[in-house]
């Protein structure tokens, strides 16, 4: 009966938080509609190249009958419109016809975009010439799937398991750490010590509203994936929910544990961005890391966010199996009990 009366009273305290309750529930829907529906068309031109001609080259019509077959969108500009927009940085590929042959340039400060389209056009520039040989050559063909052979070009489908993973790394560390650290800072903990309410009781009232606030959400984004996007789970969702508690139980433990290491508020507000952004920015959430160094797609799959949106995304686009991602789950674990061990042996009512 008490656990139950501080359950509620711990969600009738978390529904008067509008603040709280918005960013946990309507933001992240808000966010998978928007990116959902920006980049809803993923089947169109990823990158624009600009094609200037100084002087007429013979190998431009066999090279532009190539680039047309391809996914680069090709927009021709005399030469002072192209350094124009070149020279206001929204060009990320550049290729210059000349009498003497062509030219490509690529913007340093679009770098991925730009090699993209440089690949193409190489790739484009070679079949020319092959064909201009006699030469028909074939490409190979290719197919974009997931790893478990779906096809889901959707990016909803891809942001929704990253979305899902953050926003329960963020439950942990603001609606436990944070909440935490400001119950000690007012003396409610101490004021606690003094009631007859045990204290096992009130720490568990805590962790089961906020698994039943990661569980709803968890289900708002399924609905909406789906009936926004069409999008569903692939795999099982005993494992998928499985899968949502390990990680609610694990970050919290990471929210309790930076909340014994800070005094004020504006101390933990520190810590806890230090914990969040580098994981946000490098786990995988809205991009993956495929372009970055070897060494840094190593390090960030020791952070606990990385392994698991792994899993999160396996089992929802792949219908993978837990076993797959027994090891990634693990080190989540691992996290969870070096964080709990952390809280234990620091945790103060005062």
């Amino acid at each position: 009966m008490l656990l139950w009366r501080q359950f509620s009273m711990e969600w009738k305290l978390y529904l008067r938080d509008r603040g709280a309750t918005f960013w946990t529930f309507a933001f992240p829907v808000l966010m998978l509609l928007g990116f959902g529906l920006i980049f809803r068309g993923g089947a169109g031109p990823a990158v624009t190249l600009v094609w200037t001609v100084q002087k007429a080259n013979p190998g431009d019509a066999a090279l532009e009958k190539v680039l047309a077959q391809s996914p680069v969108n090709v927009l021709k500009l005399s030469p002072p419109e192209a350094q124009a927009r070149w020279a206001k940085g929204e060009s990320a590929a550049q290729l210059e016809s000349a009498a003497e042959g062509h030219r490509l340039r690529v913007n340093s400060y679009l770098l991925a975009q730009g090699q993209t389209a440089a690949q193409i056009v190489q790739q484009a520039n070679l079949v020319a010439q092959a064909k201009a040989q006699g030469i028909d050559p074939e490409l190979i063909p290719l197919t974009v799937e997931s790893p478990g052979g779906r096809q889901a070009p959707n990016y909803a489908a891809f942001l929704l398991p990253g979305l899902l993973g953050l926003n329960l790394l963020s439950i942990g560390l603001f609606s436990v750490g944070m909440v935490n650290v400001a119950y000690r800072e007012k003396g409610k903990f101490r004021r606690l010590g003094v009631t007859p309410l045990p204290k096992w009781i009130f720490l568990l009232g805590q962790v089961l509203q906020r698994l039943t606030v990661s569980l709803a959400q968890s289900v708002l984004l399924l609905a909406t994936g789906r009936l926004a996007f069409g999008i569903q789970n692939q795999g099982s969702y005993g494992a998928f929910f499985l899968v949502v508690i390990i990680g609610t139980g694990a970050f919290m433990a990471l929210g309790f544990a930076l909340s014994s290491l800070a005094d004020t508020v504006e101390g933990y507000g520190a810590i806890s961005n230090l914990a969040f952004f580098p994981m946000m920015l490098l786990s995988g959430v809205y991009f993956t890391l495929d372009a970055a160094p070897v060494w840094l797609q190593k390090a960030v799959q020791v952070l606990p966010l990385a392994p698991y949106i792994k899993a999160l995304r396996g089992i929802f686009n792949d219908g993978a199996s837990l076993s797959a991602y027994l090891s990634g789950l693990g080190l989540v674990l691992l996290w969870g009990i070096l964080g709990f061990g952390v809280a234990l042996k620091r945790f103060r009512w005062t």
